[in-house]
Parts: structure tokens; C-alpha cells; sequence
């Protein structure tokens, strides 16, 4: 971290460190890949930029880089529900037609899935995200949130049982 305050190309090696798992929350947050990387390499660039004025607080660096992310896809939501998007096809590509009916069943079983978690609120969305997709332990959640390790117990209870009522009421 000090090394890349000094010098740029030391922050590569924190890019190589991070940027999976800040695509994946993104990715998950988002649901969109070409979104993720945009907003990934948005998340990557505004550290980069802010990096001279980052103070270390006891956190880890990827807490900064969540709290970022998490402040992009936050902006995202919201243009997003100003100026809503008409995809021209479910993933931009057609669908082969040869396709296993199992493999359908699953892409629409994780859809539903995607969208009950997306309809939490955002985060709760983040805890399952970072719980779920980074298997970071509720310590590591705890300081990327914000938040003591017995609230997160007690909010990850509280989404599992809000997503699996999303779940009931979806058809």
C-alpha cells in the first residue's frame, strides 16, 4: 500500500490482489458483465486517484475498495431507474437452440435467485454477496461494513429469512 502511494505501477499488484473479487460483488450486484467491468475498472481507477489521500483506520485495504464499489453500483441503481435500459435479447446473444432443458431450468432458477436477492435492500445485499461469492468470515464482513461482528450475525439471519420470503412470494 505504501509502495503504491510512491510509486503507480505498484498498484498493479493491489489490482491483481482484489479485482476478482470486486467484479464479483459488482457482478452480483449488477447482474450484468459488461456493466461489471465498467464499474470494476471505475472502482480500480478512483483508488488509484485517491490513493495519496487514503488513510489507514485499521481497515483493510478491500474494505476501501468495497465501500467504493459499493458507492458506484449504488450510483448505477439510480440512473438506472432514471433512464431504464431495453435489452435487445435476455444476454445480448441468442439462445442455441440445441440447448439441455436442465441447463435452462438452472439459468432460471438463479435468475429468480438474482432477483429476490436483488430486491433486498442494499446491505443486505452486500452481506451475502461478501458472505456467499468471497466466503469471508463474519469478522472480515464486520470491518468492511462497518459494523461489530454480532450485528452482522444477527443481519445475516435477518437476510436469509427476508430472501427466502422473496423466494416464497416469486413465482
Amino acid at each position: 500500500m505504501e509502495q503504491a502511494r510512491r510509486d503507480p505501477e505498484a498498484f498493479g499488484e493491489l489490482y491483481l490482489r482484489h479485482v476478482r473479487s470486486i467484479y464479483n460483488y459488482i457482478f452480483y450486484r449488477t447482474g450484468d458483465p459488461e456493466e461489471a467491468e465498467d464499474l470494476t475498472s471505475r472502482v480500480f481507477l478512483q483508488a488509484l486517484q485517491h490513493l495519496p489521500r487514503f488513510q489507514e483506520r485499521g481497515l483493510p485495504f478491500a474494505a476501501w475498495l468495497f465501500r467504493i464499489a459499493h458507492n458506484l453500483v449504488a450510483n448505477w441503481h439510480r440512473d438506472r431507474r432514471r433512464r431504464p435500459v431495453i435489452p435487445l435479447s435476455e444476454n445480448g446473444h441468442e439462445r442455441a437452440p440445441d440447448r439441455v432443458e436442465a441447463l435452462v431450468e438452472r439459468q432460471e432458477e438463479r435468475e429468480r435467485l438474482l432477483r429476490a436477492l436483488r430486491r433486498l435492500p442494499p446491505d443486505r445485499q452486500q452481506l451475502l454477496i461478501l458472505k456467499f461469492v468471497e466466503g469471508l468470515s463474519n469478522a472480515e464482513i464486520a470491518r468492511i461494513m462497518g459494523r461489530t461482528e454480532g450485528a452482522i450475525r444477527v443481519l445475516y439471519h435477518r437476510t436469509l429469512e427476508a430472501l427466502r420470503k422473496e423466494l416464497l412470494r416469486e413465482p
